[in-house]
């Protein structure tokens, strides 16, 4: 199950493109949900950073792989220079319309 859910992380593909090698995919992504949601992942990492610290192995080093960091797609084309303008009021005219 862990190596599903590696996998589907390090690959960037979509869930129902998940080998079959391990197993069907919903069953994956539920599980992957249900950890999340009941605190193993966050158990899990306490742990092995408690373990890494007790043998003084604890180094961190972050990479951002700008390939696979994507904007949402409503990011596009978004103002740079605070907010638009407001629309100016129409008015009617006093005149009637022309023929």
């Amino acid at each position: 199950m862990i190596d599903a859910i590696a996998h589907k992380f390090q690959t960037g593909t979509q869930w129902v493109r998940l080998p079959e090698k391990y197993g069907n995919w919903r069953g994956v992504y539920n599980r992957l949900r249900m950890w999340a949601a009941d605190g193993t992942w966050e158990r899990v990492f306490t742990g092995l950073v408690a373990q890494a610290d007790a043998e003084e192995d604890l180094g961190w080093a972050v990479s951002v792989d700008s390939t696979i960091v994507r904007a949402h797609q409503h990011a596009a084309g978004a103002r740079e220079k605070g907010p638009r303008p407001a629309n100016r009021p129409t008015t009617p005219s006093a005149a009637p319309a022309a023929d």
